[in-house]
């Protein structure tokens, strides 16, 4: 377990890739099973695979921005 002061590191892009999941697997896998296609099925999947695309882009920018202030920050020292 992390104490108070302690920052879980490497888990900040976990929903991002569960998004590209989503998008790129799943909804794919969901249009094929369920035969035949029609035109709101292949409609549905595709607005699901962008929206997913979307939140995940949107995710990856909120986690960059809140972890490249504390790599540039670095130790303290300076070159």
């Amino acid at each position: 377990m992390f104490q108070s002061s302690e920052k879980s590191m490497g888990t900040g892009y976990t929903t991002t890739v569960a998004f590209l999941l989503v998008a790129f697997v799943f909804s794919p896998a969901v249009l094929i099973a369920t035969r035949p296609f029609g035109i709101i099925s292949v409609s549905l999947a595709i607005a699901c695979s962008v929206l997913c695309i979307l939140l995940a882009w949107l995710n990856w920018k909120k986690s960059s921005r809140i972890s490249i202030p504390s790599i540039a920050a670095g130790n303290g020292r300076t070159q």
